[in-house]
């Protein structure tokens, strides 16, 4: 094994204890609308949006299903996926019942429609993070990665959020994400974000098998040949506006929905058959067995100690 990869496995591979009952993380496609045209984004590659027209927004029915359930394990709730999760009209009321319930709460936004009223009142919450989807460092790169977006805005928006989080002195963390994609200076977003956010986070550029591959680091965190167990199974569910539930978050056409939350108790979905034959067989690296996992374009790039928890963690750490 590589230095790369053993920078990326863990001494065993098993269920954190954190999500032996319940997911760690619940990854929602809060709404499949959105207001920027993202060369990269696998929703603008695809029509899988055109398949949600009479679902474009989850439900309150949906998400109090799932925080019902979340809220006394703490799981995570990230409203990300779809589209720009700050579009839902009902999202703030989303959080506020999310962090009632006990849940933590993760918003992943291109961050152009938060305002003074809507970020005060989420970060009076207390919700875990905020995470920006930056990739870039100056104006005429976002207008590259990121068409239709306005970078003075964005600036404006990151820069209202620090002041008003650190005026609450509320435990917020704040996240600016950067894809490592060609033509974007990853070096120049990161020391542009850096003073202003608790942590940058440069992500592998992810096709989702729908985008073309404009990856600018291409080295992979597990040996692909090696089929080593993905993460994924492990910690995180993805659930869709109507609460159907697929196998992994790489899923984002649905294909392999099995149950849903509405009327199937999350505990019996997370440790059922399906997801227990899944793990399974990642356990024996025979994970390329499942068809949605044999055809993954991402499995090379997941890793069990450069994730989420860590880059909150590191948030942590700063803040």
């Amino acid at each position: 094994m590589t230095n790369e990869a053993e920078a990326h496995t863990p001494d065993s591979y098993e269920m954190p204890q954190q999500a032996r009952e319940l997911p760690r993380m619940v990854v929602l496609s809060l709404n499949y609308v959105c207001n920027a045209g993202c060369p990269n984004c696998p929703y603008n590659n695809s029509d899988i949006r055109s398949q949600y027209k009479k679902d474009l927004y989850m439900s309150r029915a949906v998400f109090t299903a799932l925080a019902d359930q979340c809220g006394p394990f703490g799981s995570y709730l990230r409203f990300s996926a779809g589209g720009e999760p700050m579009l839902h009209p009902e999202i703030v009321e989303f959080a506020r019942y999310g962090k009632f319930k006990g849940a933590k709460v993760g918003i992943i936004s291109n961050g152009s429609r938060y305002t003074r009223e809507n970020l005060e009142a989420l970060i009076s919450l207390g919700v875990d993070a905020l995470e920006f989807s930056v990739d870039a460092g100056d104006a005429q790169t976002y207008a590259f990665a990121r068409p239709g977006l306005d970078w003075e805005l964005l600036n404006r928006n990151v820069r209202l959020a620090r002041e008003i989080r650190d005026a609450m002195n509320a435990p917020t963390r704040l996240i600016a994400s950067v894809i490592n994609q060609k033509g974007v200076d990853v070096e120049a977003a990161v020391a542009h974000w850096t003073p202003i956010v608790d942590k940058v986070q440069v992500r592998k550029y992810l096709t989702w098998g729908y985008s073309q591959d404009n990856s600018a680091d291409t080295t992979p965190y597990l040996p692909p040949d090696e089929r080593l167990p993905c993460p994924f199974p492990f910690e995180r569910l993805f659930v869709d506006t109507r609460g159907d539930v697929t196998l992994c978050v790489e899923d984002i056409a649905f294909a392999k929905r099995f149950a849903n939350v509405r009327d199937t108790p999350l505990t019996d979905i997370w440790q059922g058959s399906e997801l227990t034959h899944l793990r399974e067989m990642h356990l024996a690296q025979a994970g390329d067995r499942e068809p949605l996992c044999a055809n993954c374009p991402d499995w090379r790039y997941r890793s069990w100690k450069y994730n989420y928890w860590k880059i909150l963690r590191d948030a942590h750490e700063k803040g």
